[in-house]
């Protein structure tokens, strides 16, 4: 099956959009799928404002629809809703073409929290954006009730996955820090919450991984703490197995995914029990949820490694390709061929 996939979050940026799409990517073609990726890399591209590691495609409608046509699409999914997922919902749109979206990230609220527009405002937007689509994929159970709260009537559950063969136990010593090693993995920005866990008074160290708009001034407000950017997968994963908690300060995730790649590493979670952690964790006893971070990170310490393991190896990436499959919709005149490919 051809399927086209668009979206304007991709590598080098290194977030958990980025990891699925890529992922998903991967394994559809291992099932010979035949995968279009429409990216920002394809295109002429401007710094987002305010994020100047993160480029938008500059009027990409007309190069986006030659790119669709000359690979002529069984199926389309968008995954974003910056430019390139607008020009590929109003092409679909125009053309009368189904297609299915996904909601990766509480875009709402990250904007809200840097320009304070009205979250009633930015969700009209998201629905808006959303609603037209055959299916909204979401991460969680909890995000799907709330956007069923706010209105969308499409929303759909979408699992999440973790490759264990790279995240994974291993040794130690990679990080010659003061122990207990505390550690972030993730985008430095105001959405992530990061000051909730670089106030905690906390022994050991507390090690930060990841870029973003937000890491220069947190440098300089948190001399304590460390700050290290990670050169690929191999490297990332050294550093998630090197922790003896991971914490995770965000209020307004969808999922995060790099809770699942701690556990596979055999490294216990400390979040907030909000939504993310709460679709996670759960109960399982690989995290403490509480709403003192703090109380969370230390009564993680305690937890078993070994069971972290194999509660992320229940997460498989093969089931969230089944999902994404069985919710594409074909377009007029690729009915027949996607129908056969769901059956086989």
């Amino acid at each position: 099956m051809r399927i086209t996939i668009v979206t304007d979050a991709w590598h080098p940026q290194p977030n958990g959009v980025v990891r699925v799409v890529d992922t998903v990517r991967q394994r559809l073609e291992h099932r010979d799928h035949e995968v279009q990726l429409i990216e920002p890399g394809l295109f002429r591209c401007m710094p987002c404002p305010t994020y100047p590691e993160i480029p938008l495609a500059l009027l990409p409608a007309r190069p986006l629809r030659k790119m669709i046509d000359e690979f002529r699409p069984e199926a389309v999914h968008i995954a974003t809703e910056g430019p390139l997922g607008q020009a590929a919902r109003s092409l679909c749109l125009k053309r009368g073409w189904p297609f299915t979206t996904a909601y990766h990230t509480k875009f709402p609220e990250y904007i809200h929290a840097r320009t304070h527009l009205p979250l009633d405002w930015l969700y009209t937007f998201m629905r808006r954006f959303h609603g037209p689509s055959s299916a909204v994929l979401c991460p969680s159970p909890s995000v799907r009730r709330e956007l069923a709260g706010r209105g969308f009537a499409n929303a759909i559950e979408w699992s999440h996955g973790v490759d264990t063969a790279l995240f994974r136990p291993q040794p130690k010593d990679f990080i010659d820090l003061p122990r207990p090693l505390f550690l972030y993995v993730g985008r430095v920005t105001v959405d992530k919450n990061l000051p909730a866990f670089l106030d905690l008074d906390l022994p050991g160290s507390k090690l930060v991984i990841g870029s973003g708009p937000q890491r220069e001034g947190l440098m300089r407000r948190y001399p304590k703490a460390h700050f290290h950017i990670a050169f690929g997968d191999q490297e990332l994963s050294r550093y998630f197995a090197a922790a003896d908690c991971f914490v995770f300060p965000s209020r307004t995730d969808t999922f995060g995914l790099v809770m699942l790649e701690a556990l596979a590493s055999g490294v216990p979670v400390a979040a907030f029990p909000v939504t993310g952690p709460r679709d996670v964790i759960g109960a399982a006893p690989v995290g403490v949820l509480d709403e003192d971070l703090a109380r969370a990170a230390m009564g993680a310490l305690t937890l078993d490694p070994l069971a972290c393991r194999a509660y992320a190896e229940g997460f498989s990436w093969e089931r969230v390709v089944d999902e994404l499959l069985h919710a594409l919709r074909p377009l007029p005149t690729a009915a027949a061929p996607l129908a056969q490919a769901r059956i086989a």
